[in-house]
């Protein structure tokens, strides 16, 4: 076990975790717009920083496709994290003000009101 190595001893509150992961999938899932254009702006921003590393065009040319797939898909896996930040602070808003038993219970209706409310727009798109 972790705490078998460490030389001292933490508390993971498991409650806090899942309850801010719940509310962080309802918050993505619900602002999916607002998503896309994180990653997109993460993208934009990995692809700058990765140019200004290379000194010939030819070079940086040379390698362009792989280097903007993997800067996709970390740019997809860090755009995760604003909505976790605001997930905590929504999932300890509820803890506070309704309770500790609460928070998951309202974090599970979130994630299901958002993906029903997600399905139907792109439902709504898709027959305009």
């Amino acid at each position: 076990m972790l705490t078998d190595i460490l030389p001292f001893s933490f508390e993971i509150d498991t409650v806090a975790i899942a309850g801010a992961s719940l509310w962080s999938l309802a918050l993505y899932l619900g602002f999916f717009p607002c998503s896309e254009w994180v990653i997109e702006q993460l993208n934009r921003w990995f692809n700058f920083a990765e140019r200004s590393l290379y000194t010939s065009q030819t070079e940086f040319e040379k390698t362009r496709k792989a280097r903007e797939s993997q800067n996709a898909f970390y740019a997809s896996l860090f755009s995760i994290v604003p909505f976790l930040g605001i997930g905590t602070l929504c999932n300890w808003g509820v803890e506070i003000s309704l309770g500790r038993s609460w928070a998951i219970s309202i974090g599970i209706l979130a994630c299901i009101g958002s993906g029903i409310y997600e399905l139907g727009r792109r439902d709504g798109q898709s027959s305009d």
